[in-house]
């Protein structure tokens, strides 16, 4: 069995002129499989709500050498992979979003760790930014980009180039 079903976007992909942009699939299925790809379609037309839990995709952001994929969790330092924790990966985030701005030990904490800092946990920071810059830098020895240090302030991410 040959099933050929066209299936029209939604309105936030009308063309300039308001034409419906559509797709056509061609897929060749058994009577079963035809069965459940048209019950499929059937219960997606029924449930338009649906279409609110489908993640808009995000923009990978580009510094000089250093690519954030967020839709992936993909961190690219000169073309290589490079393999972050949950937190040194949120460090990254946070600090390049601030490019140039330095940020408090509070204001890290809060955002990274979602917790109010307490005095011990500047050496935590300190601990995840040396791990940080240590991942980077071996991935890219001439990083156009520092995680500064700024005494007893916090952090500023700087590109370089």
């Amino acid at each position: 069995m040959l099933l050929v079903k066209q299936v029209k976007r939604s309105c936030l992909d009308k063309c300039p002129g308001g034409d419906t942009i559509g797709e056509i699939i061609i897929m060749k299925l058994n009577e079963e499989e035809k069965k459940i790809f048209e019950d499929f379609l059937s219960f997606l037309q029924l449930h338009p709500e649906l279409k609110k839990w489908e993640l808009s995709s995000e923009s990978v952001l580009s510094l000089s050498d250093l690519e954030i994929d967020p839709s992936q969790r993909l961190v690219r330092c000169n073309q290589k992979e490079v393999g972050l924790t949950a937190k040194e990966y949120s460090l990254l985030c946070l600090l390049t979003v601030n490019n140039g701005r330095v940020l408090t030990y509070s204001q890290i904490y809060e955002k990274v760790w979602g917790e109010a800092l307490t005095v011990n946990e500047r050496g935590t920071i300190g601990y995840h930014v040396r791990n940080l810059r240590k991942k980077l830098y071996s991935a890219d020895p001439h990083h156009p980009f520092i995680i500064e240090s700024v005494r007893e302030v916090g952090y500023r991410f700087q590109t370089t180039s």
